[in-house]
């Protein structure tokens, strides 16, 4: 069968899978389709990522360009407790290195940061060919940044005399940070031995993450019991693949009274000989992360022993 084109919604070919997964695995095996969550193609073109209020005015006086960072509005949720960490990173593109950024406001999906930042000593002609590039990205203590959205505009399309206050929907970040891919997972609980078994199964269409347009994929699974790691597990790595097949089981030991602080963390890698090991995406299971998830978690506990298998699309 070819390979679902890119922006399908992650369990559109999901049922034709059955079989190679029946191939590959013995026992009970149910395949489910995903919750709610991935119906609404989370594909860039519908998926709401909010909007961000700024300022940008110029004194001549002075030569000064400044940015007011105003607030934000209706922001996605990134994290699994269901909110964001979000902060902005200001550039005046083409130039990267030198960078602003505000302060994290904590748990907050419509934050207040009423920053003001200048760019002093800085040439109107210079500041004509410059574009002010905004990123608002969810703050990681434990792993990258997630990015949640971009706005940019050219500063010679902007009547700079005074300040102007502007309202602009984020777009997803243009580095291609939306789609990561899916991966299908089976998960079987064993009541009678207080075990999780969790089969990373395959992914598709992951996200190419080396400069030569592919990935060295691997997974690790964490079991984690309220926010402490337990016990980690990995599967070896596949070069230069971007739609592998693992079929790798791991059990894990969850004795039934801490069930409902246990979370599984998958977390899909590209493996890099010179530098670190970059993060693809990640899939939290648990009671109470998304709703594919939480879905699938319920579906493993009504029906003990049997592999029940899931696509999951991987978020940042």
């Amino acid at each position: 069968r070819s390979n679902s084109p890119k922006g399908h919604p992650p369990d559109a070919d999901g049922h034709s899978s059955v079989t190679d997964l029946a191939n590959s695995l013995t026992g009970d095996m149910v395949m489910l389709s995903p919750g709610s969550e991935d119906d609404d193609g989370e594909g860039p073109v519908s998926e709401k990522l909010g909007r961000i209020q700024f300022s940008i005015g110029y004194s001549f006086q002075n030569t000064t360009l400044t940015v007011k960072v105003l607030k934000g509005q209706d922001l996605p949720a990134k994290d699994f407790s269901g909110t964001s960490d979000p902060f902005v990173k200001i550039y005046l593109l083409p130039d990267k290195k030198h960078k602003l950024e505000t302060k994290v406001k904590r748990k907050n999906l419509n934050p207040h940061w009423n920053e003001t930042f200048l760019f002093e000593g800085f040439p109107y002609e210079k500041v004509r060919e410059r574009t002010l590039y905004l990123q608002v990205l969810d703050y990681d203590r434990f792993s990258r940044n997630d990015p949640i959205g971009e706005v940019s505009i050219p500063l010679n399309k902007v009547e700079l005399g005074q300040l102007k206050t502007f309202w602009k929907e984020l777009k997803p970040c243009s580095d291609g940070s939306g789609r990561r891919g899916d991966l299908l997972v089976s998960l079987c609980y064993n009541p009678t031995a207080n075990t999780i078994t969790v089969n990373i199964i395959k992914a598709r269409h992951l996200k190419a993450m080396d400069i030569g347009g592919t990935s060295d994929p691997y997974v690790k699974v964490w079991l984690m019991h309220k926010d402490k790691r337990v016990e980690k597990k990995k599967t070896p790595v596949i070069k230069r693949c971007l739609n592998p097949v693992f079929n790798e089981s791991f059990p894990f030991d969850v004795p039934a009274h801490v069930l409902r602080e246990t979370t599984i963390i998958i977390t899909v890698m590209d493996k890099d000989r010179l530098s670190r090991n970059d993060v693809i995406g990640k899939i939290y299971l648990s009671w109470k992360s998304g709703p594919a998830e939480v879905k699938h978690w319920k579906d493993m506990l009504a029906r003990p022993r049997t592999n029940v298998a899931q696509w999951h699309a991987l978020k940042a």
